[in-house]
């Protein structure tokens, strides 16, 4: 067997198959990874630090206790890359800005913990935006990554090294984040499978920058996620990761995840692809959500095209995200501000203009309560939702800050808010691979559920990603 040529899209599920049946060790699969990375990172930019002695010093270990019948974990012996927006003990953890650039953590974030314990090999870490704060992929620290299927384009963000990573096969799969979309827009521009979790499944324990400096709105919005090769892979991934740890009181104990106990043929499922106010989506991106709609309903979902009430959810997550006026942001930056990518100081200094108090956050806290309350109670009658990720595909690396959609300008920022309302509203989401577009850009679509409810939104993905057969591999 070619290692690099059969192995390194495998997915985990299948690599974990060869690991049982002793047909490839886990040392060989590390080595594998590494040499891949080192192969094609140059062009990339995905992977910004490896972790090659201690990975394949672990890997030897776990082909030891498989070899000697120890007890192994869900995950043994798969190497996988993380965010570098996420703590590894013992390894650089910059989140892209120059105030952490040489921060070392002395532990490990709870979901890269959880996926050791289980056995997985972290062998490296993977490129974001400052701070994880766009939907490109560039920081001063590293510069910008570069998405496998057009170089001259951006992987997304902020998980879009882990996007690029899973694509381009540097890896068995990978851990991102996801505050607005930052595991979705990754995914849907990289052509690979990604699952938000709903809000307090999974700990953020170990995310960067640490809680005392970062925006509080945000605690009650940010997760953790998968970023894989197909939708087994997330929720193998995902019911490791899950559940709560002594350190993250606001983690609430969770089912595992089992898609194949659904029973997708009984569900109803709301589809849209568009909301008055917000910029449409690329016809390629519309085209893609209506073949997937079609696909749900001949398995026997009954699909009703309707706007979910999610309001003008710009408006309202402005409102709720800036009620802080980043005081901790600007507090942990102090004199080391000066140093941030141009875009995340203007956003920065903007924000000094904002002058709130505690009550504008209250205010805000209770509206998106309000807002969450009404379209929990509407998804009674439709938990499953399914729309567009993302109303535009990669886009250059130098693309400026506005787009033209529908015949109108727009911020670029705007054509993100099929994946804002999810994430403002706590709930699960996952996008799957649906196809390409003109230029042979990936293009996804996005599943959403109600909250806790992860093993419906993973059952959908698993029915699309089955009928849409858009398992393609980039152009490398």
């Amino acid at each position: 067997m070619d290692l690099h040529q059969e192995l390194c899209y495998a997915t985990a599920g299948q690599l974990l198959d060869l690991l049982k049946r002793r047909e490839v060790s886990s040392t060989e699969l590390a080595r594998m990874f590494i040499d891949r990375c080192r192969a094609l990172n140059p062009r990339l930019n995905a992977v910004v630090t490896l972790v090659e002695e201690r990975a394949l010093a672990e890997a030897e270990a776990s082909d030891r206790r498989r070899a000697g019948g120890d007890a192994i974990g869900p995950l043994e012996g798969l190497p996988f890359t993380v965010k570098d927006t996420l703590a590894t003990q013992g390894v650089r953890s910059t989140a892209g800005t120059r105030k952490l650039a040489n921060y070392i953590p002395e532990r490990d974030a709870a979901a890269v913990s959880h996926l050791r314990a289980a056995g997985a090999i972290l062998i490296g870490k993977s490129n974001v935006p400052e701070l994880g704060g766009d939907i490109d992929c560039d920081n001063p620290v590293f510069g910008p990554a570069s998405n496998p299927w057009d170089l001259s384009r951006t992987p997304g963000g902020s998980s879009g090294g882990e996007g690029a990573a899973v694509a381009a096969g540097l890896n068995a799969f990978g851990l991102g984040s996801d505050t607005g979309g930052s595991v979705r827009i990754p995914s849907h521009f990289c052509g690979v499978a990604g699952l938000k979790p709903g809000w307090a499944t999974v700990s953020r324990t170990g995310h960067l920058p640490p809680e005392s400096a970062s925006s509080p709105p945000l605690h009650n919005v940010a997760t953790v996620g998968p970023l894989a090769r197909c939708v087994d892979d997330l929720t193998l991934v995902y019911n490791v990761i899950k559940g709560p740890t002594w350190d993250s009181p606001n983690t609430v104990p969770s089912a595992d995840a089992r898609p194949e106990r659904v029973r997708v043929r009984d569900l109803r499922c709301a589809f849209f692809t568009g909301m008055s106010g917000n910029p449409p989506p690329e016809p390629a991106i519309k085209e893609a959500a209506v073949r997937a709609a079609a696909i749900l309903s001949r398995s026997g979902i009954a699909v009703d095209e309707i706007d979910p009430p999610i309001g003008d959810i710009a408006r309202e997550n402005r409102a709720y995200y800036g009620a802080d006026g980043r005081r901790l942001n600007l507090e942990w930056y102090g004199a080391d501000i000066e140093h941030c990518r141009p875009r995340l100081l203007k956003f920065m200094i903007a924000s000094l203009a904002s002058e709130t108090t505690a009550a504008d956050f209250f205010k805000a806290s209770m509206r998106r309560d309000e807002m969450r309350g009404e379209l929990a109670r509407w998804m009674q009658r439709y938990p499953v939702i399914l729309t567009i990720p993302c109303c535009i595909t990669a886009f250059r690396h130098d693309a400026g800050d506005e787009i033209e959609l529908g015949g109108a300008r727009w911020n670029r920022l705007a054509a993100i808010w099929p994946t804002i309302w999810p994430s403002f509203h706590g709930l699960p989401a996952a996008v799957v691979p649906a196809g390409t577009d003109r230029n042979g850009l990936p293009v996804g679509v996005q599943i959403v559920g109600r909250a806790f409810e992860e093993e419906t939104v993973l059952a959908v993905a698993r029915t699309l990603e089955q009928e849409l057969d858009c398992n393609r591999h980039p152009p490398l």
